[in-house]
Parts: C-alpha cells; sequence; structure tokens
C-alpha cells in the first residue's frame, strides 16, 4: 500500500523532502508526548519478503532528522522472520516494492514514538498463509504491543475462520485499508476484521500557521461483505447501520496522499521509481503512523480492540469535507461531521482517543 512520487526523487546524496517527524508530530499534536513516551512499549511491523537495508535506511532517517539510533545493538531494533528468528531471513522482492513497504514503515513508527522499540517481523511471501503466519509470531512469539499492517487484500467468504489471527485482546492491531478509493473489490480484509483498527487517509496541509486535512481520494472505505459489526460501530445509530449492517471502514485516518506525503528514505531502490529519499504516501504511511500514536498513549492493555476513538471522538480532528469515489450511501465514500467511511472518526488530535 505504498505510492511514491517518482516525479521528485531525490538521489542519495541529497537531503529529504516530505513532511518529517517534526511536522507529524505538530500536525497531530505529539510533539510532547513524543519527546517522553514510548519507551518499553514494541511495534511490530508485518512485511513480506526481507529488506537487507533495512536497519542501515533506519539509521539514515533518524540520523537525519536528530532522532536516537534505534538499532540491534542498542536494542531498539530487531528483524525476524515469520517464525520470529534472525535467520534464515526469506528472500528479496524482485520488483523493490516490498522493500520501499518495510523503510517507510519503519520511518514512520520513528517519526510518531521516536523512543519506541521497533520490530520487523518479514513474511515468506505475501500470500495470506505466511502473513498470517507473521502476524502470529509478532502477537505472541514476539510480545508486540502494538502491530502495524500496511497491506490487505481482497474480501473471501472464508476470512471469518481467519479472524484468530487479528482477536488479540490488549494488543493494537493498525490495518490499511487500501489506496484504490471507495469498495475496490480487490481490497478489504484484514481492515474489515473486528479486531483491529481500519485506518483511512488523508490529504495534510498546513496553511496560515494551522493545519487541516480533507479526505484523500485514494482512501480505502467499504462496507464488509462477510464481518459482523461491532457493538461501537452499532452505536453510531440507525442512520448508519441502516446503510451497512455489517464492519465498515474506516475508524481513524491519518496522511495518505503522496501530494502531500511524507519523507521516507530507501536505498534498495526497484521499480517504484525512487532510490534514497522518497516522498511517499498511501494508508501504508497512515497506517504505521496510527499504530504509533496507540504506543505513545500506551493504553492497549486495557482497550477493546478499534472501540476506543469512538467514544472519544473530541480527542480528533473530525475530517469534514472530500470524497474517494461516487456511491448512493454518501457517509461511505464523502467526509461529513461525525462518522464517514473514508476517514473514521477522524485523525488524532494528541493521544485522547487512543
Amino acid at each position: 500500500m505504498t505510492w511514491l512520487r517518482s516525479d521528485i526523487a531525490r538521489p542519495l546524496s541529497s537531503g529529504p523532502a516530505g513532511y518529517g517527524p517534526t511536522d507529524l508530530q505538530a500536525a497531530y499534536g505529539l510533539a510532547g508526548a513524543s519527546s517522553v513516551n514510548g519507551t518499553g512499549q514494541i511495534v511490530a511491523i508485518v512485511d513480506a519478503y526481507d529488506d537487507p537495508r533495512a536497519e542501515g535506511d533506519l539509521a539514515a532517517y533518524r540520523s537525519t532528522f536528530a532522532l536516537p539510533a534505534c538499532t540491534t545493538a542498542n536494542g531498539c531494533f530487531l528483524k525476524v522472520n515469520q517464525s520470529g528468528i534472525s535467520a534464515p531471513l526469506p528472500g528479496t522482492d524482485s520488483t523493490g516494492g516490498w522493500e520501499a513497504e518495510e523503510s517507510l514503515d519503519v520511518d514512520m513508527v520513528s517519526a510518531v514514538c521516536p523512543n519506541c522499540r521497533i520490530l520487523l517481523v518479514e513474511a515468506n511471501s505475501p500470500n495470506n498463509s505466511d502473513l498470517y503466519t507473521a502476524e502470529d509470531t509478532a502477537a505472541v512469539t514476539c510480545s508486540a504491543n502494538e502491530i502495524s499492517d500496511s497491506w490487505n487484500g481482497n474480501e473471501y467468504a472464508s476470512e471469518t475462520g481467519d479472524e484468530v489471527h487479528f482477536n488479540r485482546p490488549g494488543i493494537m492491531i493498525a490495518v490499511a485499508s487500501g489506496d484504490s478509493g471507495y469498495d475496490n473489490p480487490n481490497e478489504g480484509y484484514p481492515a474489515t476484521s473486528q479486531y483491529v483498527t481500519a485506518v483511512g487517509g488523508t490529504t495534510l496541509a498546513f496553511n496560515a500557521g494551522s493545519w487541516s486535512e480533507t479526505v484523500w481520494q485514494g482512501s480505502g472505505s467499504r462496507c464488509s461483505l462477510y464481518i459482523a459489526q461491532p457493538s461501537w460501530q452499532k452505536s453510531l445509530g440507525s442512520a448508519y447501520t441502516s446503510v451497512c449492517g455489517k464492519r465498515i471502514d474506516n475508524d481513524v485516518a491519518a496522511v495518505a496522499d503522496p501530494n502531500t506525503g511524507v519523507a521516507s528514505y530507501d536505498s534498495f531502490g526497484g521499480a517504484k521509481g525512487c532510490v534514497g529519499w522518497c516522498i511517499a504516501g498511501g494508508t501504508s504511511a497512515s497506517t504505521p503512523i496510527i499504530a504509533a500514536v496507540y504506543a505513545l498513549a500506551g493504553n492497549g492493555g486495557s482497550l477493546t480492540y478499534g472501540s476506543f476513538p469512538y467514544s472519544h471522538k473530541a480527542s480528533l480532528r473530525d475530517v469534514t469535507s472530500g470524497s474517494n469515489g461516487s456511491c448512493s450511501n454518501s457517509f461511505l465514500c464523502t467526509a461529513k461531521a461525525g462518522y464517514d467511511g473514508p476517514t473514521g472518526v477522524g485523525t488524532p488530535a494528541g493521544l485522547g482517543a487512543f
């Protein structure tokens, strides 16, 4: 779910463009918390294939933005395979796409929660069986507090049987909703899981001294085909449940528009069209951001899946403009006051909703 802007790619020797940690922390009211919170939190990132340059690229990102070092040696960074051990690691992705994904994911966790420990769990392939094994490893073997999943696929009738991989009380799991707009048939699960926080995307702008957000047109949203509606969405009322009686994506959102994208460093390169400092977007950016916000708050052990933001709307920025497609029931694809599909109940405004 990573988008990289190839029109303004910068060489390895150039500095970063795009929003950096200071920008993201300011935009989401996290500057104070980011400087002191997160110690002891393990944010796991589940991706496919090996990024052999992950630790070095992470060092380049963090040193550029004056963040504390996060290395294997100091215990901050750990990379394992889908079984939870450091060797053998999977092969690489010939396109470079998953390596770009991994770089973006670790950079966004670093940007929001510099004091968090980062666990990179690399699945053998992007097949569901391998990704779900890696998911289990992150939760059980590696004791993650938060898990970020910047991937999804089409919904399927047997997905209800795979909910066991995401039903992890006390572990906050953030899942990307997709980058193809409203109700794309190739996107859906596991963002539609009732046990995760489904993350949409916004366009983030800074004008006249203040930050604002609208719906990113690529943000995924949908009414699930198979997953039951959780109680906190039922509580939205009949205006919503009469339109969709099952799980609705999304719960919350953050910046994802590559046109207002984030800085990311990836020296592996590949078909994505950027080597070195890149401007990145997609719900691959918003998802690790949200996982890291949960880590800053440190409340995951007492929360129930994605429910908490719904009862703390006052601590969110309500996104009220923009659309990610056309639909007869407009809240599923168009922003409005209160809940809407593309951005859920809003974007972070401090830690109060997490």
